[in-house]
């Protein structure tokens, strides 16, 4: 192949490159993937879902919550959490990798590779093992009666929307990151736990306290938590609500690739 023609390739495909190496890292840990992504669901069900969900069942005279049983109710909370936690996990610690530990996105900046084909090769390896883990998540929540046939795919696509919104944001924020001084650590304790405690996962947002709702407002978890319950069972929600409810996920894969793509840019520079 000559020169020409594979600098051309790497201007069109750069990024697919950069995806499939990522992925190829990744197959490395596919047992430990596929192990988390059909465990934890099951888990979570067993325990939260059934277990504490019987007794708010109970305890309401079978209503549930929103009309549905409580299963029913968490499970596109506990889909969208997955999806984010997974897009967490490939654009973390891997991406500092990339620039600290084995230093690979210097390598390929100093090929025909650019700054933004790395971005967005990363975030297309998140967005797939996002989808792994959505799509396995989903087959364990239809299995336990939590969502119906008709509204899988829809979900599929909420959810996975919701760790390229996430996996966006981490990806932009880790780029800045110049060593392992903690800072995951303080991302999980003080972002993403209390976006999984105070989002509407577990109740209907407009329950909590309304100093804490501002929490979920600016959560991607609950903005697609509360767009794949009106598809999951049909929860009420108004058309602008469910507008913005896109249009904010969107827009944070695009705030995030963005500051992202600024950042790898300077930072690959020196």
């Amino acid at each position: 192949m000559s020169t020409d023609l594979r600098i051309e390739r790497a201007k069109k495909f750069g990024a697919w490159y950069v995806a499939e190496y990522r992925l190829r890292h990744m197959s490395k840990w596919i047992s430990e993937i596929l192990i988390v992504s059909f465990g934890n669901p099951i888990i979570y069900l067993l325990a939260i879902g059934i277990g504490v969900g019987s007794l708010v069942d109970a305890n309401t005279g079978g209503a549930g919550i929103n009309g549905v049983s409580y299963l029913t109710f968490l499970a596109p909370a506990l889909l969208a959490t997955a999806a984010i936690q997974a897009a967490m996990d490939e654009t973390s610690f891997p991406t500092l990798e990339g620039f600290v530990w084995n230093k690979s996105f210097y390598g390929m900046n100093s090929t025909q590779l650019g700054s933004s084909q790395i971005v967005d090769g990363v975030m297309i390896a998140a967005f797939i093992r996002a989808l792994i883990t959505s799509a396995a998540y989903l087959v364990v929540l239809w299995a336990f009666g939590a969502v119906s046939l008709e509204a899988m795919p829809t979900l599929f696509l909420i959810a996975s929307l919701a760790g390229l919104s996430f996996g966006a944001l981490m990806l932009a924020a880790t780029s800045y990151v110049k060593e392992d001084d903690g800072f995951f650590s303080i991302v999980a304790r003080f972002i993403v736990a209390p976006m999984f405690l105070f989002s509407g996962t577990f109740y209907p947002l407009e329950q909590m306290p309304i100093f804490l709702q501002w929490i979920g407002w600016i959560s991607p978890l609950w903005h697609s938590t509360n767009l794949s319950r009106a598809v999951s069972f049909g929860l009420e929600v108004p058309s602008w609500l469910l507008v913005l409810h896109v249009v904010f996920l969107t827009t944070a894969v695009g705030v995030g690739l963005l500051l992202a793509k600024m950042q790898f840019k300077a930072r690959l520079l020196k």
